[in-house]
């Protein structure tokens, strides 16, 4: 599978957890907690795909414009991953607050990925060939394999 398509995968994944957590009510303790773990590890690894593999490329094969979009999508993860996911853990689920930070996380979110798949994801196709697109994602696969299996394992500890 190539990378933009494998990405756009995880967009589609995260938005559905999006979803069902702002669905959620305050009784629904246990349902968040679960959804919450879910959306930290796929967060988690989405980020270190785009920050390992594609933005680096990306920032690389393109001029000033690419730079300054790899850097605004950077630090958009780093808000996520630095200070909306971890406020958002540390807010008890059975809490109005935490339906108010939930929301914040997905208005974030889908933005991030709008930008993605409207301005970066179009001009990466552009920028790359369909078989550096195919060895990207190739790579991203092995990666989110052994991401995936470390946070099980970091989970379960």
């Amino acid at each position: 599978m190539n990378a933009i398509d494998l990405l756009i995968q995880d967009h589609e994944r995260v938005k559905e957890i999006l979803t069902r957590l702002a669905d959620s009510t305050e009784r629904a303790v246990k349902t968040r907690t679960e959804l919450l773990s879910k959306l930290e590890m796929e967060v988690m690894i989405h980020t270190e795909l785009e920050e390992q593999i594609l933005y680096p490329a990306y920032k690389e094969a393109g001029g000033k414009e690419e730079a300054k979009m790899y850097h605004e999508a950077k630090e958009e993860h780093r808000a996520v991953d630095a200070l909306v996911l971890p406020d958002l853990k540390a807010t008890d689920p059975g809490s109005l607050e935490f339906s108010g930070r939930v929301k914040v996380c997905k208005e974030l979110l889908e933005h991030h990925i709008e930008e993605e798949e409207e301005e970066m994801f179009p001009n990466a196709r552009e920028l790359f060939d369909e078989a550096r697109l195919e060895e990207m994602g190739a790579q991203m696969t092995e990666l989110r394999n052994r991401l995936k299996k470390e946070f099980t394992a970091r989970a379960a500890a």
